[in-house]
């Protein structure tokens, strides 16, 4: 967590430059791995139906969960039939994992991670969990052969997949932090990588503009252990947070008028149990994120609430998106035609 702080202070902190070999160590490997698939001496795979990844070229949360989640919607509601491939940090397995309608009641978040799970739960798309993208293809072709556009979550940097599409997320507020590479800063990649991307998307206002702008809206409060959606409370509350930046989901909370007792920030994807909540006071109600419900809904309480988010973007963006895809559909149009004339 001081680390992460340091990376978005405005100047260099100074212990960090001691970090500068492990930098040098990162974009040396970092460079020999993407230009090995460049030039052919490892190989990328490529899907035989279009590939769009949304990731990002920092670390920490920048709201691509949501913007998932949207472009979901926005491509089922276009007549595509789109599933999801996610690599399921945190997940325990086994993997490859596919998360769709007749999956085992007994498979959940501590198996798939916190987020292919929830992705799979408000999508309704099927979801293969795995670090092996290829694998989680396949399986998403052997047993959904109707879909015909794959999203992956994440992945950004994953060469070893071959893609049609990239959309890179930033948090506008953060931006890229002090602008160096890990582990001196939060940059996976050089800024000029998002030059090279089709997409570029920013998630509320800050000092410069990125991209296409999105807001986050919060939508209605739901009870954790009945998913259900509930009236909060009154207070007292508390609220926690195991997300990328834990930060913004409490400014949430203030701007819904919302003051809780204490804020509770903890690391992204953290494997939530009971006794990290045996400290906190049980007659006040706990505010965490849909994220960190998914993995608390076996031991929560009745007084636990998460706060569902939605992506919205303008229909310019959309309209670009579409020309964007449209090469794509006329792609999968002749290859169906090619099919059925045998």
């Amino acid at each position: 967590m001081a680390l992460q702080r340091a990376w978005y202070r405005p100047r260099l902190t100074w212990w960090l430059v001691l970090l500068l070999p492990l930098q040098a160590l990162f974009v040396l490997l970092s460079n020999l791995r993407r230009w090995s698939y460049k030039i052919g001496l490892k190989r990328a795979y490529r899907a035989p139906v279009p590939v769009i990844v949304v990731g990002n070229i920092s670390v920490g949360g920048t709201g691509k969960t949501p913007v998932t989640q949207a472009l979901i919607a926005w491509l089922k509601a276009q007549g595509w039939q789109p599933a999801i491939i996610s690599r399921g940090y945190g997940g325990q397995g086994p993997f490859p994992l596919l998360l769709d309608s007749t999956i085992d009641p007994a498979i959940n978040a501590r198996h798939s991670g916190d987020e292919p799970w929830l992705l799979a739960q408000r999508c309704q798309v099927p979801v293969a969990v795995g670090s092996n993208r290829e694998q989680s293809i396949k399986l998403l072709l052997q047993q959904h052969p109707q879909i015909n556009l794959i999203v992956s979550d994440d992945g950004l940097q994953h060469y070893a997949l071959a893609r049609d599409l990239e959309l890179a997320v930033i948090d506008a507020e953060r931006g890229l932090g002090n602008g160096w590479r890990l582990p001196m800063g939060p940059l996976r990649e050089p800024q000029h990588r998002l030059q090279q991307v089709d997409l570029v998307v920013q998630n509320g206002t800050g000092e410069r503009s990125w991209g296409w702008q999105f807001s986050l809206q919060a939508g209605r409060w739901h009870q954790v252990a009945s998913q259900q959606p509930m009236p909060l409370p009154p207070p007292p509350y508390v609220a926690v947070a195991g997300i990328g930046h834990p930060q913004r989901f409490f400014a949430t909370l203030k701007q819904l008028r919302i003051e809780p007792a204490a804020c509770y920030p903890f690391a992204d994807h953290y494997a939530y149990q009971a006794s990290d909540f045996a400290s906190m006071p049980a007659d006040h109600t706990v505010l965490m994120t849909e994220k960190d419900a998914a993995k608390c809904r076996s031991f929560a309480p009745e007084n636990w609430y998460y706060l569902p988010v939605q992506a919205h973007f303008e229909q310019d963006f959309w309209l670009q998106l579409q020309q964007l895809l449209a090469p794509l559909a006329a792609q999968q149009q002749v290859a169906i035609s090619t099919e059925a004339n045998g």
